[in-house]
């Protein structure tokens, strides 16, 4: 197996646990470092895009669950007002189930990268020949499937964050009629 597979899941996971877990007030660089973190891994292990067949496909298949897997994760995290320094702040919640969805999903990836190798390498590359999916476009899959889920969960944080400290405005009671 590819040690930039291990590399690329490890710090994805890393990251986003060491961001997120316990509660956590959201701030400017909470948001942006996964962002730049994705702006990173994509030049770096994206290689070549496909831009037909099923390795078109997969690639869509890969940003689709990314998103899926962003939602999910997201719901394990909550965003709450909190005070931080005297100061109004959003401050998120992520505990078990927000790490074991990722422990799940990025154990999910290395096991299918492990199979690739070692278990169903054979019976895959059958599959990727007969219907003309290059290596690149397996990989590119499941690169677009982590950084989907990053990219979804943190563009979620950010959105609660600023529903959460966004003032309502108070309803006005009816006029009493007669």
């Amino acid at each position: 197996m590819d040690m930039g597979v291990w590399i690329l899941n490890l710090a994805v996971l890393g990251i986003v646990l060491e961001s997120d877990l316990g509660t956590r007030k959201v701030t400017r660089m909470r948001v942006l470092r996964p962002i730049i973190t994705a702006g990173a891994i994509v030049p770096i292990y994206i290689d070549q895009l496909a831009t037909s067949g099923y390795g078109l496909m997969l690639e869509i298949a890969g940003i689709a669950t990314g998103l899926l897997l962003g939602l999910l994760a997201s719901a394990f995290m909550p965003v709450h007002e909190g005070m931080a320094k005297g100061r109004r702040c959003a401050k998120s919640r992520a505990g078990i189930g927000y790490a074991l969805t990722w422990i799940a999903v990025v154990g999910a990836r290395l096991a299918f990268s492990y199979g690739t190798a070692h278990i169903f390498g054979r019976q895959l590359g059958e599959w990727m020949a007969t219907h003309t999916v290059s290596p690149s476009a397996l990989t590119d899959a499941l690169i677009f499937m982590a950084v989907l889920m990053m990219l979804t969960r943190t563009v979620l944080l950010h959105l609660k964050a600023k529903a959460t400290l966004t003032p309502t405005q108070p309803t006005e009671a009816p006029l009493p009629v007669g």
